[in-house]
Parts: C-alpha cells; structure tokens; sequence
C-alpha cells in the first residue's frame, strides 16, 4: 500500500481504501491479523493515530475485529463486503468520468479509448 500525500483523498481514507482492497484481493483473510498501527504507521511514513482512526472507522464497518492486547483481526465475511465496497467505489469512479467526459463534450468512443489507455497502462506505475 501505497500513501499519496498530495492525493485530495484524505490519508486516513487512503488506508482504508488499502486495507479494504487487501482484504478484497485475499492478502489479508479472515482472523488473519493485519499490521499493528504502530507498523503500519512505520511503514507509511505516517501518524499512528491517521492509522487508528482508518483502524476504527474498518472496525465499524465490519472489515475489522479487535482483539484486545493482539490487535487487529479480518473479520469474518470481510472479503466480500470489502469486494462490494470496493465494486462500488469502482462504479462511482467511473459514472464520475463518465459524467465528466460527457459534459466536456466527449463521445462515449472517446471515453472509452481513453479508459481502455487507463487499463493497458494501469501496471506502469
């Protein structure tokens, strides 16, 4: 997981979003422990307490369970809530591009060679 410090997304949310799509994609599988705040604030180069509160706010949504003195666990069911989250956060993404496109004038062949550029590109950077 990467942090973008000049990203409009707030670095907590960032965390979130790693973690989330970690999860989705099975590095992180349920009653697995995920990295302690303090290690993960590390290897971020962020502060821990941006970490706990992405901690929280993914304990609250179902993703994670804390386990008092271990840390942080998957929860149970988390890939595939974190699968839908992560469909949709997909689909509100690409509407938002869409809508962008079409208000600047773009035809739908336009938009789409430009997202076909994004897909061949997407492991260049």
């Amino acid at each position: 997981m990467q942090i973008n410090p000049n990203s409009p997304v707030l670095i907590f949310q960032q965390i979130m979003d790693g973690v989330c799509a970690a999860i989705a994609a099975g590095v992180y599988r349920p009653g697995e422990m995920v990295p302690s705040v303090r290690q993960q604030a590390v290897a971020l180069v962020v502060n821990p307490n941006t970490v706990q509160r992405a901690y929280e706010q993914l304990e609250r949504d179902g993703l994670l369970v804390s386990r008092r003195g271990s840390g942080m666990e998957v929860a149970a069911g988390a890939p595939e809530r974190a699968g839908r989250r992560m469909k949709d956060a997909v689909a509100t993404a690409f509407g938002a591009g869409i809508r962008a496109g079409a208000a600047a004038g773009m035809t739908g062949a336009e938009i789409n060679a430009l997202y076909r550029k994004a897909w061949d590109e997407r492991d260049k950077s």
